[in-house]
């Protein structure tokens, strides 16, 4: 199974990179994002990071740190011969950069200038509060997933972004320029 886990800062353009390759190049993406958004609205919780964050860990305790990315690969296995890969996004814990590349695949890092992404989050709306924040609460909600804050379930974007194999910077706002920077700077994975 070719493999790529994406990883980076929030708004920098995880889910825009998923969504090229899967358009272009026809792999799957998956947003490992979505189950938890789906567990919160279960439980009745506000979709905010922080409750994110909060059911990620628990997840990662009770079940492994790599249970994202495991549970993106079942979603994924059914429809595998459809694809040409699986890409998923967006991975937060070592644990999941460590399990993909225990599967042989490629961990991808984008990030891009702090202003650019929190401008890109407020623009979008995904039906939730995760996105409603001032610049200065996204900054410090920045610093709260850069390293763990407790056990090694929780978060840890610095630990991360020093397992990427391949760094994309997307400070501009042209999906088109964006896209020809993701073809050549993964042009090596597509090709094969």
């Amino acid at each position: 199974m070719k493999l790529i886990g994406i990883g980076g800062t929030d708004g920098s353009g995880k889910d825009s990179l998923g969504k090229i390759l899967e358009d272009e190049f026809g792999w799957k993406f998956i947003s490992v994002t979505d189950p938890l958004r789906d567990e919160l609205k279960r439980r009745g919780l506000d979709i905010t990071r922080a409750n994110q964050r909060m059911v990620s860990a628990q997840w990662r305790r009770e079940h492994g740190l790599a249970v994202l990315v495991d549970k993106a690969i079942e979603v994924f296995k059914p429809q595998k011969d459809k694809y040409s890969g699986l890409v998923m996004a967006s991975l937060r814990n070592p644990g999941e950069a460590d399990r993909i590349h225990e599967l042989g695949g490629t961990m991808v890092w984008v990030d891009a200038d702090p202003r650019v992404r929190y401008e890109r989050i407020s623009k979008r709306n995904r039906g939730g509060a995760e996105d409603k924040v001032t610049y200065k609460e996204f900054l410090a909600e920045e610093k709260a997933q850069s390293t763990h804050s407790g056990d090694k379930a929780t978060l840890n974007l610095s630990g991360v972004k020093a397992k990427a194999d391949i760094f994309i910077e997307n400070s501009g706002n042209d999906i088109a320029a964006f896209g020809a920077q993701v073809k050549k700077a993964l042009s090596n994975l597509l090709e094969q």
